[in-house]
């Protein structure tokens, strides 16, 4: 049995979780979001806790137990702190701009910028046309943004070009030596 599954899911003060059949409705100070679980689990509130338990004993019911309640626990911090990515743009010339509250603008190189249409749920931010921080309460939405904008063109470990999470470290290659 999941060690993680079975821990129950405190709410703090001013968020409400409702369960109604499999849907879970988490409503807190930053929003609203709310997940439908699969048939093998069941949810309920008891007091001030959310509980997971399983409904059946089936392979995939042991392996959605646990993955459940870290989604609802997800769901209650998103709701009460929210989540953040910060990425950071690095090159000569490479650079980022909003374009209205739901588009960003990306030069990132090309002949061509990027111009990549903001998700609902999701706030951005772009400072000194280089560091740009994406907001939200879903933390997977958070996540897949953060991701897509850094996949338009990854830190290359020759000089270091390139869009880049704050706090990772890009291991960095010798150049090619001239003999």
């Amino acid at each position: 049995m999941s060690r993680i599954g079975k821990q129950p899911i405190l709410i703090p003060g001013g968020v409400s979780a409702e369960v109604s059949g499999r849907t879970v409705a988490v409503k807190g100070a930053k929003g609203e979001i709310s997940y439908t679980a699969p048939s093998c689990v069941n949810i309920t509130v008891e007091e001030n806790n959310v509980v997971v338990s399983r409904a059946d004993e089936s392979k995939f019911g042991k392996a959605m137990f646990g993955t459940v309640r870290s989604l609802i626990n997800n769901m209650i911090i998103g709701v009460s702190q929210g989540y953040k990515k910060d990425l950071i743009i690095e090159g000569v010339g490479y650079k980022a701009l909003m374009q209205g509250a739901n588009k960003i603008i990306l030069s990132l190189g090309f002949s061509h910028d990027i111009n990549y249409d903001i998700p609902d749920g999701i706030l951005v931010e772009v400072k000194d046309n280089t560091k740009v921080s994406v907001e939200g309460i879903d933390k997977q939405l958070v996540g897949q943004v953060a991701a897509r904008i850094r996949d338009y063109s990854p830190a290359e470990p020759y000089k270091g070009k390139g869009v880049r999470y704050s706090g990772e470290q890009i291991r960095r290659k010798e150049g090619k030596a001239v003999a």
